[in-house]
């Protein structure tokens, strides 16, 4: 896994040591909200207007990098006695395991949820983004009652940490993701995209705390909508639209008129290989597919010095992409694709991505194009223990303001990709519906004309009734 997130936040604690400038590094906060001068403004706005039902808050992620965002469990930080806020956050992060662990379980996560999603693909294609639907639910986090907290944790891979934890984790991975210090560089590629949003009903409020730390934490924005109008599907298709450079037109195709929030993911990711693959070389060939043989168009990479792993499993290789990260080819030597995903986990694929090495030989791949369609996220969830779908429970009642109690009545994603010679281009949106005793229902002008029988209650001061009767004549 990459080390570069544990240099840069070993780089800032030095420069925050030395040179004390506490106030540039250190916090969550600072790092989400720094990304550019522009994205500084947007977030101070959003913490001002993101409670209000009428305005929307604050930029969106625009995200630069696939490195991983794992830190080291370990540190050798120096001992010197931090002395101001920013620098013991910072000496903390580096001192203690439990920072990393929660953004950590996210990788996790991603190979359980995918297990879930494939029993129900059967022998079709399958592409989706696991971390598209953990980002919305971890922020989700915040919003839950405490009864249901711990297993929501459990279920993204954070069993045992707080909400602020898993708050500061994500804020930390979102900031090595987008390689926020080197925006505005005119030389740097922007690969990625990531974008977070929540729709919310006009005729209600965002809970201003759960408004804050999506905006800060989560790098978040805020929509006022019509729930009960069809402008709130195209708010939302147009939303997906654009922070998927147009892969993906459409998400909903309508709301309950009963839907009060919606929380939202969206994921664009196009880069180059590192080692392109010449187009020259792509021959047609035979692919035998689970459904029968069809004709695919095979590229070609061979040579020496190409990372490779081999185990008895299966023959595994990361083409890496020009601005860091890759696609890892899982090729199963017996059984089917289906089993070999279902049975991956974070610390296998961590020891394939550790264990390749240079070596001579070849890799016929074929170029690929999927779309997953619509895929509904709700079963998948619930098996993994998200606790959120229950309307009894009603677990979410820290996202309105008044603690108003909602509960996930959907979950739904698309994702699609797209393999060739030059690179990859990959994108995903989920969606995330919102329901519950949240609005009530609008009380009509009332007529009160006393012309018939009529009873009375008569109390006195602390409400003890004195007097009760009926009056049946004047």
């Amino acid at each position: 896994m990459s080390k570069k997130p544990f240099a840069l936040i070993a780089a800032l604690l030095c420069l925050a040591l030395l040179g004390g400038c506490g106030q540039a590094v250190g916090t969550s906060n600072t790092a989400t909200g720094t990304v550019t001068d522009t994205n500084t403004q947007a977030n101070e706005s959003a913490t001002q207007n993101f409670g209000t039902s009428a305005e929307a808050s604050t930029a969106g992620t625009t995200a630069e990098n696939t490195q991983s965002t794992s830190a080291p469990e370990t540190s050798s930080a120096t001992t010197t006695k931090p002395t101001t806020t920013n620098e013991r956050k910072i000496q903390k992060m580096l001192n203690t395991q439990r920072f990393v662990s929660p953004a950590a379980g996210a990788n996790d996560f991603a190979f359980r949820l995918s297990r879930a999603l494939l029993q129900t693909t059967g022998k079709k294609n399958f592409v989706s983004s696991p971390y598209s639907v953990w980002l919305p639910l971890a922020a989700l986090v915040n919003g839950t009652d405490a009864a249901h907290r711990p297993a929501l944790l459990a279920s993204l891979g954070a069993e045992g940490f707080s909400e602020d934890e898993l708050d500061d984790a994500a804020a930390q991975a979102l900031a090595a993701l987008t390689h926020a210090e080197q925006k505005g560089s005119e030389y740097y590629h922007n690969p990625l995209q990531i974008a977070n949003a929540v729709f919310v009903d006009k005729k209600a409020k965002l809970k201003p705390s759960f408004a804050q730390n999506f905006s800060v934490n989560y790098m978040g924005k805020a929509f006022a909508v019509d729930f009960s109008s069809p402008g709130a599907v195209k708010t939302v298709n147009d939303w997906a639209s654009k922070n998927t450079n147009g892969l993906i037109k459409e998400i909903i195709k309508e709301f309950d008129p009963a839907t009060v929030a919606a929380i939202a993911n969206a994921i664009y990711f196009s880069d180059r290989w590192e080692r392109e693959f010449n187009p020259d070389q792509t021959k047609k060939d035979t692919f035998h597919g689970t459904n029968g043989d069809s004709e695919a168009h095979f590229m070609l990479r061979e040579g020496n010095n190409q990372a490779y792993y081999e185990d008895s499993k299966l023959q595994a290789m990361p083409l890496e992409f020009k601005t860091g990260g890759g696609l890892c080819i899982l090729l199963p030597k017996a059984g089917n694709a289906n089993a070999l995903l279902s049975s991956m986990d974070s610390a296998y694929f961590k020891k394939i991505q550790s264990d390749a090495s240079p070596a001579t030989g070849k890799l016929l791949l074929p170029r690929f194009s999927i779309d997953s369609g619509s895929m509904k996220l709700e079963d998948a969830l619930t098996a993994l223990g998200v606790p959120l779908f229950d309307p009894a429970a009603s677990p979410l009642n820290g996202v309105l303001e008044g603690n108003i109690p909602l509960y996930l009545s959907g979950a739904v994603q698309k994702a699609v990709i797209k393999v060739d010679e030059k690179g990859t281009t990959a994108a995903a949106v989920t969606v995330m519906v919102m329901t519950g005793a949240a609005l009530p229902k609008p009380t009509p002008p009332f007529s009160m004309i006393c012309d018939r029988p009529f009873a009375f209650v008569l109390y006195g001061d602390g409400g003890q009734i004195l007097f009760t009767g009926v009056v049946n004549q004047c």
